[in-house]
């Protein structure tokens, strides 16, 4: 295993990356800014226009950071449980847990059409959906950890978990069959994921909410390396199997959950870009894994919504659309450039 001191140089390559992919995110946008004007707004000096530094600071800031919080909580997620399971394609879709926010969403949003119009006095609003988005990321979260403490192998949990994304799955079905057509198209853009829609005090929240989910992941650092080489082995090191897969569970609900709660369901981050920190890295050792897929998560997602806003456009690609057509043949390209998946 290689020395820590080895990565500084990437880990300051990534470093420099991200802030620069921080300031073209905010540079660009569908009013065009001159990019001194933009750093004038950033440090509080005057500026050309005055709503620029609106545009930049009650906009464009918050979706930059928005997206590094995204992007960086997805790819923590999505290594959490390619190492629990053991599995390279489980993400962070698998436990059921962003199945759980949507069908919160689909409650609010369709549930109104059908039960005549009880949920429709303006309920439905980016706080709403945050908050049922959260409570159902977090029921399926119980009953997923409710599971777990009577499941030994690790195996079967996946697929429970995978069964509860199709059960919850399945009642956003009938939801859809049932409800509306207004209703329905105000579902699909809520699935087509959103990075812009964050106030400042939502953002806090966020912030927050995977703050901790950050924090749990550091404590588990030195129990994922052990169960690399398999749980009866990482027993023989001492380590508890079950605490220590709550704790893994928790923490990875509470990064999926509360994005897809706040950004909705955004697919491919977590699961691609531990790969591709894996193959970039060449290392299995969390200690390198965790900060270092929380640096690409930031930078890819920094990369797609500058692409999906189309610059100099008004309009706005959805993002779950180009996090999967940009990086799917970089990491297609990556595998095939390596000849082996590193895991």
């Amino acid at each position: 295993m290689q020395s820590p001191k080895t990565y500084k140089l990437p880990f300051t390559l990534l470093l420099t990356v991200l802030i620069l992919s921080f300031f073209v995110n905010i540079s660009l946008g569908s009013v065009a800014i001159p990019f001194i004007d933009t750093l004038k707004s950033i440090i509080n000096e005057p500026v050309t226009n005055e709503a620029w530094s609106y545009i930049i600071w009650n906009y464009r800031i918050p979706k930059a950071f928005t997206a590094v919080l995204v992007g960086s909580g997805l790819a923590l997620s999505g290594l959490l449980m390619q190492t629990l399971f053991r599995n390279p394609l489980a993400g962070p879709f698998v436990l059921g847990i962003s199945s759980g926010a949507s069908l919160g969403a689909a409650l609010l949003i369709m549930g109104s059409s059908l039960f005549t119009g009880l949920l429709s006095f303006g309920l439905v609003s980016d706080v709403s959906l945050a908050i049922v988005s959260s409570i159902g990321s977090f029921l399926v979260l119980l009953a997923v950890m409710a599971v777990a403490s009577k499941v030994k192998d690790t195996m079967a949990l996946l697929i429970i978990g995978l069964m509860f994304g199709s059960i919850t799955a399945a009642v956003v079905s009938v939801l859809s069959y049932f409800t509306n057509a207004e209703k329905l198209q105000q579902y699909i853009y809520w699935s087509f994921g959103s990075l812009g829609n964050l106030s400042w005090s939502q953002l806090g929240l966020l912030f927050v909410i995977l703050a901790i989910g950050v924090l749990l992941s550091i404590v588990a650092i030195k129990s994922l390396n052990a169960m690399l080489l398999g749980e009866n082995y990482a027993r023989s090191l001492g380590v508890d199997i079950i605490k220590k897969r709550f704790l893994i569970i928790l923490a990875t609900g509470l990064l999926a959950g509360g994005i897809t709660a706040f950004a909705g369901p955004i697919a491919f981050v977590g699961l691609a870009v531990p790969h591709l920190t894996r193959q970039i890295f060449n290392t299995t050792d969390h200690k390198i894994l965790v900060p270092a897929v929380v640096l690409y998560g930031a930078i890819l997602m920094l990369v797609c919504d500058t692409i999906a806003q189309l610059p100099t456009s008004a309009n706005v690609l959805p993002i779950n659309a180009i996090t999967s057509i940009i990086g799917a043949p970089v990491v297609i390209w990556l595998l095939v450039r390596k000849r082996n998946m590193v895991f």
